[in-house]
């Protein structure tokens, strides 16, 4: 029987799923695999199911592997040198369409927590600190009405917009590499990453990771941006200089920012958490039960397909 190897506890529902077609071994671990892990994972098993976090670097490819597919459990995989692992004989596959609208989802609970400080009022709360309701407390941007600036106008991209849309009539502007027409709401593509920068109140990046996109978001960028701003970014850390976003966010050239991915992650710098205008989650993007079980689900497909020698749904 064809032997699978999980890289991290999935949802049950997933795992049965995938005992149904193979031989499964569930890793135990939730952090990632390590280098020795990665090389038993390719010599010893048919198949991989790997995770954000788990590094298959063209190098882990040197030696012909026993492996055949990647079917790698989120839509990002930056983690893995795709192109490596074809040349080596491995086909890599993700799971796009189950993570959309739960990432869209978080864009919109980060640009709401951050631009109406609820991070900071909720820690005022807890600490004990607050004095009781006053006119002009805590007092931040209403979002009803504003331009949003998106980079990256992609499945998730476009579920952030028509959220701000239709839900608060925010007019949309974006950036994207290639042409984007017939929108089912109202957006004006710019000519520039700058010009989005400039033109939004709120900027969310939804781009991929990819070596083009990399610091994408740089001190250039962020200069441009106006001082009543706010930067959101729910889409790789590395797509942004951390370090120019700290500096901007000190010295209030934006302000305000929230985050759920981060460039060094899990690491997240000490001048980033001390900073009261900026909201920190831990990458909960797709962290809703029923959407990881979908990815799951997704993954086991691309498996089972490729195993019967079809087309896999998801090739990256």
């Amino acid at each position: 029987m064809t032997k699978l190897l999980i890289t991290r506890p999935l949802p049950q529902l997933v795992q049965d799923a995938a005992k149904g077609a193979f031989d499964v071994t569930v890793r135990t671990e939730t952090t990632p695999l390590t280098v020795a892990e990665r090389t038993t994972a390719l010599r010893d098993f048919d198949a991989v199911l790997p995770t954000l976090g788990d590094q298959f670097p063209a190098k882990a490819f040197v030696e012909k592997p026993r492996a055949r597919i990647l079917a790698n459990f989120g839509v990002g995989f930056n983690h893995i040198d795709a192109d490596a692992a074809r040349a080596a004989g491995l086909e890599v596959t993700n799971t796009p369409g189950a993570v959309t609208d739960a990432t869209a989802d978080i864009a919109m609970t980060l640009m709401l927590m951050t631009c109406r400080r609820a991070g900071e009022g909720e820690r005022m709360v807890r600490a004990g600190n607050w004095p009781g309701w006053h006119p002009t407390q805590l007092l931040g941007m209403h979002v009803s009405g504003k331009t949003l600036g998106v980079v990256g106008m992609g499945r998730i991209g476009k579920a952030i917009a028509k959220r701000a849309a239709a839900g608060f009539g925010m007019k949309v502007v974006f950036y994207n590499r290639s042409e984007v027409n017939d929108l089912p709401f109202e957006a004006t593509q710019l000519e520039s990453l700058h010009a989005v920068m400039q033109a939004a109140d709120v900027v969310v990046l939804a781009v991929p990771a990819t070596p083009q996109t990399h610091h994408m978001i740089d001190a250039a960028a962020l200069a441009v941006m106006t001082p009543d701003s706010y930067l959101i970014n729910i889409a790789r850390g590395d797509v942004m200089d951390e370090v120019a976003l700290i500096t901007a966010l000190q010295e209030k050239r934006i302000a305000g920012a929230g985050l759920d991915v981060y460039e060094f992650e899990p690491k997240v710098p000490a001048a980033l958490i001390a900073l009261e205008n900026v909201t920190l989650l831990p990458h909960l993007g797709t962290s809703a039960q029923e959407v990881r079980e979908q990815m799951g689900l997704m993954a086991v497909e691309n498996l089972i397909a490729f195993f019967d020698g079809k087309p896999v749904p998801n090739p990256v």
